[in-house]
């Protein structure tokens, strides 16, 4: 299937490694340049040379924080200088969840709410408040933010909430957009293998007393029996990025390999 994004942009944030490194280089398989953004710069500078490497498309390395509402502006500014045109908005800069433990009703103080979103809620409106003028421009754009199923489950009080948070920003940008050709939509990836992934693994098998091929195994709660890669997630946000899904727009796509017992409508 021709997706129809030869010559197409994106944009997307927390783009230097996991999920977002993922994403960019589908993309860039694709035929489209695209500006990756981070906060480190050395991270950045080495991503951006291994996917043009890869997919002889351009790479725009732009370190920025997506919690800072001036380096937010200029970033925009500086991908639209340097692409041209900004079709795709990808906003995946967030703090990684499934990291650590998580914290406890006692345990959630204003700077770790606000900390995280800041980022991953806060964060991606910066974002697509504005790329939204370059999309309504050219009556056409997509806007994919990265959320996670903890929209959906308990067990993270800030995990929950700002998951959730990003469904409804996205649902009142898609009435707002809309009219303009421009959808916007939400990813939930649940448990991905990224770049962290062994050393989550190890740390959890040591906790647990066993071997980590055993607390790799525990780990898989989906309906494939495997893990999810970073790629997997990427492939559905190619698709979402492109022309080829008209039809979606202001949904919910759930994108961890399915979760037993769960009905959501």
């Amino acid at each position: 299937m021709d997706l129809e994004l030869a010559g197409k942009t994106a944009l997307v944030t927390g783009g230097s490694r996991g999920i977002g490194k993922a994403i960019a280089r589908e993309l860039a398989g694709e035929g489209v340049d695209v500006a990756i953004v981070a906060r480190s710069n050395a991270d950045l500078q080495t991503t951006a040379a291994e996917l043009a490497e890869a997919t002889g498309r351009r790479i725009v390395p732009i370190a920025a924080d997506t919690g800072n509402d001036a380096s937010v502006k200029a970033m925009v500014e500086q991908a639209a200088s340097q692409l041209g045109h900004l079709d795709i908005l990808v906003n995946c800069a967030a703090q990684p969840g499934g990291q650590g433990a998580v914290p406890k009703l006692g345990d959630v103080t204003d700077d770790l709410f606000w900390a995280d979103v800041n980022v991953k809620v806060m964060g991606y409106l910066r974002c697509a408040r504005e790329v939204a003028p370059h999309m309504i421009r050219q009556r056409w754009g997509r806007i994919i933010n990265i959320s996670g199923l903890a929209a959906r489950s308990t067990g993270s009080i800030i995990g929950s909430m700002r998951n959730v948070s990003v469904v409804a920003m996205t649902k009142n940008m898609a009435d707002e957009l809309g009219p303009h050709g421009i959808n916007v939509t939400v990813v939930h990836p649940g448990l991905t293998r990224t770049e962290k992934t062994a050393g989550v693994i190890a740390a959890s098998a040591q906790r647990q007393g066993i071997s980590e091929a055993d607390a790799e195994k525990r780990m898989i709660n989906n309906l494939t029996g495997r893990w999810i890669d970073a790629r997997d997630i990427a492939y559905v946000v190619t698709f979402l990025a492109s022309p080829k899904a008209a039809a979606v727009n202001g949904d919910v796509v759930a994108a961890a390999g399915g979760i037993k017992g769960v009905i959501y409508y």
